[in-house]
């Protein structure tokens, strides 16, 4: 998030930068260690509005906090290829000794299924942004055979959606880099100033 972090400085805006161990802890340890430090240094500094911009599982992370921990001073919310109704890989893979190794408890969090954590979360009482993608590297070729639909490769179109979304964008990105593509970027830039994307004249 190295390019996206800076752009969003270049254009005034002070930033915290948020890594998590997402193969070391499920979401609910991850959201109170990593996200809820991360909020208390902005409101430390009397910030008026938290934005917050995320990648893939960071969206779920966001959900999460902000559905135990509500926020008055919450602002918008941009989510980058997020899996808000779950992964089919996930689904498929999730019971293999080697996936469970790479890529830890709070990746097995995020089926399809009814019960998975992102179905127990509630539509976010805040105006989210998503962009996804509809391009698939080659390192998920095999992977995205599993899902349902267009996809990113990691997550369906349909599946990154959320109840109650205030604007949705699809770009020709994969998951794994959508954040350093220039119109990702300016699209986020522009939702956390406007609370919608640019769909140009004719969106």
């Amino acid at each position: 998030m190295k390019k996206m972090e800076r752009k969003i400085q270049q254009a005034g805006y002070q930033t915290v930068n948020v890594n998590y161990p997402s193969t070391r802890m499920p979401i609910e340890k991850l959201a109170g260690k990593c996200l809820a430090p991360a909020i208390r240094h902005c409101e430390a500094k009397h910030t008026e509005k938290i934005h917050f911009v995320t990648h893939s599982m960071g969206g779920i992370l966001v959900r999460y906090y902000l559905q135990h921990h509500p926020l008055h001073n919450a602002g918008h919310i941009v989510m980058l290829s997020p899996p808000n109704k779950g992964s089919e890989i996930i689904d498929k893979l999730s019971k293999l000794s080697l996936f469970k190794w790479l890529n830890g408890p709070a990746a097995l969090q995020l089926g399809t299924g009814k019960n998975s954590l992102p179905h127990r979360l509630g539509p976010l009482p805040h105006h989210a942004g998503i962009i996804t993608g509809n391009r698939v590297n080659v390192l998920d070729i095999i992977p995205s055979r599993f899902i349902e639909g267009d996809s990113d490769g990691k997550v369906s179109i349909e599946n990154a959606k959320l109840e109650g979304m205030k604007d949705f964008l699809v770009v020709p990105c994969s998951h794994t880099f959508i954040m350093n593509h220039d119109e990702v970027i300016e699209q986020t830039l522009h939702f956390l100033q406007y609370g919608s994307f640019h769909h140009g004249s004719g969106g």
